[in-house]
């Protein structure tokens, strides 16, 4: 049975910003997102809601929030999510009520800033969408709508993005056909200027064919027979840490960067990672905050999926390594090789706890060290001394466990023969360097290990925490992380799509663009691929494109989470400058062909003088200028385009476009940046030599519409080829054009945006920041906490040893000694 109609009245409000006009909205726009028929009536004298339920006995609720909770529940699209998710909405509508309201009557730039730290944490976009969601896009909405909010760019991409939705449509025009606030009226413009006296009707008029492709929601991308197709990887993040700036730059920062340029020119790309969760160092991890590797893994898991999401980086899937696909498709490359003769049986001496019955890995020896004689040295590295260490060289060596006294024992274990391997590896990463065009410190390290000879490599360990290996004999083994890491971009994909083999197994149909730190250059070009290789299936995708980075430094020394050197994820949020910022400087930093650092000073330096005076600038100028004299009315420009005069900023900005693309095809993210800088300083010239002012727009209009028309067309430019860089800037300059996302073109000519045109209000993209700030930051960050934070580990350890001792059993078992050091990315 059909449900029945609710009664609802709607207060009538004076203006957007009244409480009034809020909680209408709330109302109307909670009966269209969760689709429940309303019978709306007007209560000029109420400044509340009144709700009449029928259905629950007449029901009567007059608290806007408390209608669209319950909205949520018996709507015919119901939000319907119970437990963590649901406390967590209940949580950001109590934020909403006991907060943002408040701040919101004191000041706008106060609460703006607020929602822009609630929206960047919260995760909002579900479909339906929550009710928290909505109560929050209620209560800003006039602010949201209104304010410039360039300087909150996670608030401004989701408002952006709600407001395109079916039921935010639906529920703005309710609210504006059901109250006084009446529906947006059309203004006109003109030669003279125009002064707005109601609402501007958002009418678009664009070239056709220039719109960015974006999959439909919940599409899957899979590769197109006879198009470009690209699969995109960044280098898998160790889970049991914190990212820094050196390691957003040096694989996932990069590996985005490059993944919108090939989505802005409409290339069928696919970008995927995830964490790296198996191995030695996340038990060491576990045991020190007393929990299990897999509750560890879950905890970084969402830590490292939170600030990735910060920072803006468009992952289509990020995964994990814990999974079934992972040991399906990790088992079957493993026994492929057996079956091939690529494997190999073989004894290994290693320390062995009689106590709990294992071996132990390096990390999990401690002793005296034989070079400084520091008694608390590890069974990999002695922390005083910093020397290497093999844990058989431990005086008087003790079990972390258990501190029992471990002895000598051998076992058995699977070597990955890659010195039969060899010939095969050696030929096909010389061919594919030359077609793929490797970075350089990715092709020397290759040619090193080749040259030097490859080895056979153990790939199982005597623990726990891993992939099982298939074979009998080995059920208290699992597969060495670094033969099992890289199968993760694989199993990552088969859990994004069950149809992963059409991206794993094209063949050429697929070019692999891989992206890391120099650290993980030999198992991307030499194990990985020999392990490919010697399945002898030979359909699967390889590596075409390695692009690796050198180090980024923190003003002249290394980043330490330990020491309190050096900016990590989550300090970069507590600036409060924007993502957009940071990845432009990251991003013209990379550390392509040597070390490059990060210094404060240069960080406000690009963000004032470059950023804010040369891109800011362009774009903001313009557009308060069309807003004023136009009324945001794009004029007829086409009769004086043809000027002459125009045609060498034509060409200059088409050569700088020809470049930008060459560079960005051939990964080149810098050069390509750079590129973007200097064609926004074209714009910048133009309008300076132009002299687009007052007297030009009174005494030559025709002049003025063709500079007008030239300047917004190549800001329409900009949007797109800025994009990769800076996706939430791009989107602003969008919503500020009122104009999708554009495909980043082969040539230029200002045609996009068509007289007639309405562009939106004008927002900065970029705010100064005071140099005394980056002192106050290089101080912060720069190791004055050291002490304290070296005291905070010992304290750490010493907990950890405690929580192991008392839950020996729940802890995974410990065994053999990793015969390699771990890179990082």
């Amino acid at each position: 049975m059909a449900n029945p109609t609710l009664k609802v009245d709607i207060p009538v409000p004076a203006s957007k910003n009244s409480k009034a006009f809020t909680a209408a909205l709330k109302v109307c726009l909670a009966a269209a997102a969760f689709d429940v028929p309303l019978q709306y009536s007007t209560a000029p004298s109420q400044t509340h809601v009144t709700l009449e339920s029928p259905r629950d006995h007449h029901k009567q609720l007059i608290e806007a929030n408390a209608i669209v909770r319950y909205f949520s529940r018996i709507g015919a699209k119901p939000w319907g999510r119970a437990g963590e998710e649901a406390l967590k909405d209940y949580a950001l509508i109590e934020y909403e009520e006991s907060v943002l309201s408040s701040v919101l009557e004191k000041s706008a730039d106060e609460a703006l800033t607020l929602a822009e730290s609630v929206i960047a944490k919260a995760g909002l976009g579900t479909e339906p969408p929550s009710p928290a969601e909505i109560i929050i896009f209620s209560t800003i909405y006039d602010i949201a709508s209104t304010a410039k909010v360039d300087t909150h760019p996670a608030l401004s991409a989701w408002f952006a993005k709600v407001v395109k939705t079916t039921w935010a449509k639906e529920g703005i025009e309710k609210v504006a056909v059901s109250t006084s606030v009446k529906p947006i009226k059309k203004s006109k413009g003109g030669p003279a200027p125009v002064v707005e006296t109601a609402p501007r009707e958002m009418t678009q008029k664009l070239r056709e064919g220039i719109e960015m492709k974006v999959p439909k929601e919940g599409e899957k991308i899979l590769p197109i027979p006879g198009q470009k197709n690209i699969l995109i990887t960044s280098a898998l993040p160790y889970v049991n840490n914190v990212p820094h700036l050196g390691n957003i730059i040096g694989s996932v920062l990069s590996a985005d960067a490059y993944a919108r340029y090939c989505k802005a020119r409409n290339h069928n790309t696919l970008f995927i990672c995830g964490t790296d969760e198996y191995g030695t160092a996340t038990e060491t991890k576990a045991l020190e905050e007393g929990c299990t590797p897999q509750e560890l893994c879950d905890k970084y898991n969402i830590l490292h999926a939170g600030i990735y999401q910060w920072f803006d980086i468009g992952f289509d899937y990020f995964g994990r390594t814990t999974t079934e696909e992972q040991t399906a498709i990790a088992q079957d490359i493993f026994l492929n090789l057996k079956k091939h003769g690529f494997l190999a049986e073989e004894s290994v001496t290693q320390l062995y706890c009689e106590k709990h019955d294992g071996f132990l890995a390096d990390r999990f020896v401690e002793g005296t060290c034989p070079k400084c004689g520091y008694d608390d040295a590890r069974g990999d590295q002695c922390d005083k001394c910093g020397q290497l260490l093999d844990p058989a060289e431990l005086i008087n060596p003790r079990c972390k466990i258990d501190n029992h006294t471990p002895v000598l024992r051998d076992s058995l274990h699977t070597f990955l023969e890659l010195d039969k391997l060899q010939p095969e590896i050696e030929a096909w990463s010389k061919k594919a360097a030359e077609e793929g065009q490797w970075s350089k410190n990715g092709r020397i390290i290759t040619e090193s290990w080749l040259k030097e000879g490859l080895k056979r490599r153990c790939i199982t360990r005597d623990l726990k925490w891993g992939t099982p290996v298939p074979l009998p004999g080995y059920e208290k083994k699992v597969l060495y992380v670094w033969f099992d890491a890289c199968i993760g971009y694989v199993s990552i994909t088969a859990n994004y799509t069950k149809d992963w083999e059409k991206w794993w197994k094209a063949g050429s149909d697929v070019k692999l663009y891989q992206f890391m730190g120099k650290d993980n250059v030999p198992f991307h070009t030499v194990v990985f691929p020999g392990s490919q290789l010697g399945t002898r299936e030979g359909e699967w995708t390889m590596l075409h494109h390695l692009s690796t980075t050198e180090y980024l430094q923190y003003e002249g020394g290394k980043f330490s989470k330990s020491r309190g050197v050096g900016v990590f994820g989550n300090n970069a949020q507590d600036t409060g400058i924007p993502p957009s910022v940071w990845r432009y400087y990251l991003l013209s930093s990379r550390p392509e062909t040597g070390d490059t650092q990060f210094v404060w000073k240069d960080f406000v330096t690009k963000n004032n003088s470059e950023l804010l005076a040369n891109l800011g600038n362009f774009v903001n100028r313009l557009i308060k200028f069309v807003n004023a004299k136009y009324a945001g009315v794009i004029p007829d420009y086409t009769k004086s385009m043809a000027d002459p005069a125009f045609l060498p900023y034509k060409d200059a900005i088409n050569a700088l476009l020809l470049t930008f693309n060459e560079e960005m095809e051939n990964v080149h993210i810098r050069a390509g940046l750079e590129k973007v800088m200097l064609i926004s300083g074209e714009g910048n010239r133009f309008l300076q030599d132009n002299k687009l002012d007052n007297r030009l727009f009174n005494d030559h209009p025709e002049k003025a519409a063709a500079v007008v028309g030239y300047g917004l067309n190549l800001i329409y430019l900009l949007s797109s080829i800025v994009y990769p860089f800076m996706p939430a800037t791009a989107l602003s300059i969008c919503e500020q054009l009122n104009a999708p996302l554009r495909t980043i073109p082969d040539t230029w000519a200002p045609e996009d945006l068509l007289p007639g045109h309405v562009i939106g209000k004008a927002a900065y993209l970029f705010s100064n920041i005071d140099e005394k700030k980056g002192e106050e930051w290089r101080d912060k960050y720069g190791g004055k906490q050291e002490v304290a934070a070296a005291d905070d580990k010992k304290k750490e350890k010493k907990k950890g040893k405690k929580a192991a001792k008392q839950s020996k059993d729940k802890a995974e078992e410990p065994t053999t000694a990793e015969v390699e050091v771990r890179p990082t990315a």
